[in-house]
């Protein structure tokens, strides 16, 4: 089952694409600021601007749960072409075992047993 599937709030949320601007571990879990990727079935969706790839919408992704274990990468982040900072993408956010999800990109990694997800867009 992917992310999609498993997390209701991120059904029409492509995180492949979706840049991570920072990076916030606490002892509950951890908040990730993003330029979430919406699909055409999210019902903020809207035409991407001509200069754009995909429909983006900043927001904070939150995962809580038992058992995590946050670990950053230390990387610096990348510079983008205006001048902002992102820390890459979301490459994989999936079940590894019974209860435990994995999510990873060039940031670092969380590891949770049965997570809570939420997505709250700007």
């Amino acid at each position: 089952m992917g992310y999609d599937d498993a997390f209701p709030e991120l059904a029409a949320v492509y995180l492949e694409d979706s840049w991570v601007l920072e990076v916030a571990p606490s002892a509950e879990g951890v908040a990730i600021r993003l330029e979430a990727v919406l699909t055409p079935e999210h019902p903020l969706y809207r035409h991407p601007a001509p200069h754009e790839q995909h429909c983006y919408r900043a927001g904070w992704l939150t995962v809580t749960g038992n058992a995590i274990d946050v670990q950053l990468s230390g990387r610096n982040p990348s510079l983008d072409p205006d001048g902002s900072a992102d820390y890459g993408s979301i490459d994989t956010f999936r079940t590894v075992a019974d209860g435990f999800w994995e999510m990873e990109g060039d940031w670092g990694s969380v590891k949770v047993n049965q997570p809570v997800v939420r997505l709250q867009l700007d």
